[in-house]
């Protein structure tokens, strides 16, 4: 955990998990993906030590939603299709 996540803690949930709640959660979990770096992954978005905050909240929404890794999956890979 990063010195930041040490002070801030993690984000909040909301009591109601609404469809834009999980909207914004896939979003959070694509942009703040991890990426490798010598030192281990980090945040390709904010370069914090992977999983960021913004990604374990996007996790925990969707999980708390109920979708299985497979279902996060597919709303990631639909997210990062090209628009027509």
């Amino acid at each position: 955990m990063d010195s930041i996540d040490k002070v801030l803690g993690e984000l909040p949930l909301t009591p109601y998990i609404t469809a834009e709640d999980v909207t914004f959660a896939v979003k959070a979990v694509t942009v703040d993906a991890a990426e490798q770096w010598p030192d281990g992954p980090r945040c390709r978005n904010d370069r914090a030590p992977h999983p960021c905050r913004l990604h374990r909240w996007g996790r925990r929404i969707l999980d708390q939603r109920g979708l299985t890794d497979r279902q996060i999956h597919a709303l990631i890979a639909e997210q990062e299709a090209p628009q027509r």
